[in-house]
């Protein structure tokens, strides 16, 4: 009787190794990949926050014909009819801020807005209050806000009636992230009929 060698020969252990050698350099290629890329979720997410945010506190803020100081701002129906101050204009009265003695008090005042962007005075994203997000350093935002008309959603609101702003929030991130939120906000009056 013959005793058949059992085991591997020299050349099947080298085509097994050679084998599974191009095997792992796949799995580690994907792995480096991965691991390369798991911060791009995290910074546009992040984007997405201050933009949501900053979208949201805009959208809050009045929206009226006259100052909220004015003594008039309850009864006006257009710009004329305020006292003193009307918001006509897409800009903050002069002294006002986001945070500070005397913050913006309108959706007018955020026009031109920014954080953190080349010629901005606002050198970092700040929370309301003004305080410095040291972990938001790498983003930048800004908004505009312009007159607009609804269009076809709502014919009765012209671009002339200055009863409607188009509001756009654009941050800047970490590995070429830009996210960019939009949103209208509508004038509200007692005597104006929505």
């Amino acid at each position: 009787m013959f005793n058949r060698q059992q085991g591997l020969s020299l050349i099947e252990l080298v085509i097994f190794m050679v084998i599974v050698g191009v095997a792992m350099a796949g799995v580690i290629a994907s792995i480096n990949y991965n691991v390369q890329h798991s911060a791009d979720p995290v910074a546009k997410k992040q984007a997405l926050a201050i933009a949501e945010a900053l979208l949201e506190e805009i959208e809050l803020m009045p929206f009226t014909w006259c100052d909220p100081d004015d003594a008039n701002i309850e009864t006006a129906s257009n710009y004329t009819e305020c006292a003193a101050l009307s918001e006509n204009n897409t800009a903050p009265e002069p002294g006002e801020t986001r945070s500070g003695l005397t913050p913006f008090d309108n959706v007018n005042d955020y026009n031109g807005y920014c954080m953190a962007t080349p010629g901005c005075p606002v050198a970092s994203i700040r929370d309301i209050t003004g305080t410095i997000i040291p972990e938001l350093n790498g983003y930048t935002a800004s908004v505009a806000v312009a007159a607009s008309d609804l269009g076809p959603v709502d014919s009765s609101i012209a671009l002339a009636s200055g009863a409607a702003l188009h509001i756009t929030v654009t941050v800047t991130g970490p590995l070429d992230t830009t996210v960019v939120l939009e949103s209208y906000r509508t004038r509200y009056t007692p005597q104006e009929s929505m």
